[in-house]
């Protein structure tokens, strides 16, 4: 992993980049999930750079997280929106940053509910590592080393464009 270096990367050029590795697997037919926030952005990025005519799947994890309970976690105000058969799909997860795995974990429990998938791939624009369960992205274009107390945010600006931030606890 490379340490974070300032300024932060553009994410709008890491969509592109994400795009281009995604691309050579077009064929497939793949449906895009974005997981909100940050990944449904993504999402409508990606479905813009690959000219993909299909809607996007919106998925909202916080009732399916093991730690809702402890963390306290706030459903996000739009609901989840699967609007095509995930059954037998190709399926491309699209998140902002990977970090523990239980994100990711809690939509692929979520995305089961809407059927059985022939694969699911994971996009992310950052990895940060950290891993508490066995997830990887098959497609990422960033992975970041931060301090303790350090998370990223991905944040949508007035002009629609995508940036990253960085907070401390």
């Amino acid at each position: 992993m490379s340490p974070l270096t300032n300024p932060l990367p553009d994410a709008e050029a890491q969509c592109r980049q994400l795009a281009d590795l995604i691309r050579p697997q077009l064929h497939r037919k793949p449906a895009l999930v974005g997981i909100y926030s940050g990944g449904a952005w993504i999402a409508e990025r990606l479905q813009e750079l690959l000219g993909l005519s299909e809607e996007i799947g919106l998925i909202d994890v916080s009732f399916y997280r093991d730690d809702f309970a402890e963390k306290g976690l706030h459903p996000q105000v739009k609901p989840t929106v699967i609007p095509f058969d995930v059954e037998g799909r190709h399926i491309i997860l699209v998140d902002d940053v990977l970090y523990t795995g239980r994100t990711t974990r809690a939509a692929i429990n979520e995305l089961f509910d809407y059927g059985r998938p022939a694969a699911v791939d994971l996009a992310v624009l950052a990895d940060r590592g950290g891993r508490e369960l066995p997830i990887g992205a098959t497609y990422g274009v960033w992975d970041v080393d931060l301090g303790a107390g350090q998370s990223l945010v991905l944040g949508k600006q007035d002009d629609g464009q995508l940036a990253w931030r960085l907070e401390n606890a």
